[in-house]
């Protein structure tokens, strides 16, 4: 649990200042969860209360069509947070699903907690609104390269911004989320390699 907690408070650290009385209070709204490979956080239709950030392993979140095509939103590895933020912050069910490509252990807080701490501890409060900003950004530039680019620009970005998850997701999931098909995604790679 130490290496968890001090993991927790070095992913704090990055952005704000906080002090150990601080920390440990914050420490004590968090939960851990252990997750196996394909075991769902959480599933469509559910009700969602909390924010997950991932101490270990990989996720991703998506929504599956009528057609039952499933279309990927985003991938959280290491230090990264995930939720279905729609469902979270309008109070209905979840339009998405996050489950778990690898064996992951993730901490979980509770929305209302988030909120509490936040009006609590200036620190915390400026964190959550950097890590939404950015979040913001990052999904932005997201809509930005479906719309504008074509599939090899999309993964020579991807490739660029984030290679360990290039090397993690597997090739099937990693499409999906470029918007190709699979046979489209070998040929990019093998153009990759090329490179």
């Amino acid at each position: 649990m130490d290496s968890i907690k001090e993991q927790l408070r070095q992913h704090f650290l990055q952005i704000v200042s906080l002090t150990d009385e601080e920390f440990e209070y914050i420490w004590s709204h968090f939960t851990i969860r252990k997750y196996k490979k394909r075991q769902f956080l959480i599933q469509e239709g559910e009700t969602v209360k909390y924010h997950f950030w991932v101490s270990k392993g990989l996720l991703k979140s998506s929504y599956t069509d009528e057609s039952g095509k499933e279309h990927i939103l985003q991938f959280a590895m290491e230090d990264w947070w995930i939720s279905d933020y729609l469902a979270l912050y309008n109070h209905m069910p979840a339009s998405l699903s996050v489950d778990c490509i690898e064996d992951s252990e993730v901490l979980a807080i509770l929305e209302d907690d988030r909120q509490k701490l936040a009006r609590e501890i200036h620190a915390f409060s400026n964190f959550f609104l950097q890590k939404k900003n950015g979040g913001y950004v990052g999904l932005q530039q997201r809509i930005l390269l479906l719309l504008f680019k074509n599939p090899r620009e999309r993964y020579e970005r991807l490739q660029q911004l984030q290679p360990r998850l290039l090397q993690r997701v597997p090739k099937t999931l990693l499409a999906s989320y470029l918007g190709v098909s699979r046979e489209s995604l070998s040929r990019l790679y093998q153009g990759a390699v090329g490179l």
